[in-house]
């Protein structure tokens, strides 16, 4: 039973076997109302928690708070890769817009189509609704790059705004830690200092 636990820890991402062994030994010798806890909580996601019928987030409802939320600006679609992205965005206050989930990103390498993230879905979603811009939202990866870029070709011949999240130094970053990729992107996408 203890090298099944173990094991299921492996399964997270970042968690190999050395840390997999403290979370079950700590767990077992000193906080078993704790695992019990976290048995439960486990249980209950992995059967109630479904995708969004509208944006594909994680939500417990059939459609999640913020597509239900008729304050939300349903012209402005913002495109992220994880449901995690979409709470990073949320936590910063300024976005007031709707979201697209894809659960990932496109690699043919890696078996990975645009049907596997809905991009049929939401090149039809695109088409029957009031959107005028659309936030590429993916992260700056060779696989998000690509991504955004697909979405961007699917996009032609309608009359939308796509625009892409900017890319660059971060707030407290110092040159001299930055890769000349991450100084390219920073450069490229500069704007007026007012």
């Amino acid at each position: 039973m203890i090298k099944n636990l173990i094991k299921s820890f492996t399964k997270l991402p970042g968690v190999g076997n050395k840390t997999a062994q403290r979370f079950a030994y700590h767990l077992l010798e000193r906080n078993r109302e704790a695992g019990m806890e976290l048995a439960k909580s486990l249980e209950l996601a992995m059967t109630h928690v479904k995708n969004c019928k509208d944006c594909q987030t994680l939500t417990e409802n059939d459609i999640c708070s913020i597509c239900a939320d008729p304050d939300r600006d349903n012209s402005i679609l913002c495109i992220v890769e994880t449901p995690n992205d979409l709470n990073l965005i949320e936590e910063s206050g300024i976005f007031k817009g709707k979201y697209f989930v894809l659960g990932g990103y496109l690699s043919p390498i890696d078996g990975i189509t645009p049907e596997d993230l809905g991009l049929d879905i939401l090149e039809s979603k695109i088409k029957e609704s009031e959107i005028i811009e659309i936030i590429l939202a993916t992260n700056a990866t060779i696989e998000g790059e690509v991504t955004a870029h697909f979405i961007k070709n699917m996009t032609k011949g309608l009359n939308l705004n796509v625009t892409r999240i900017a890319h660059g130094i971060p707030i407290g970053g110092e040159l001299e830690y930055a890769d000349s990729n991450t100084i390219a992107h920073a450069l490229s996408d500069r704007k007026n200092y007012s």
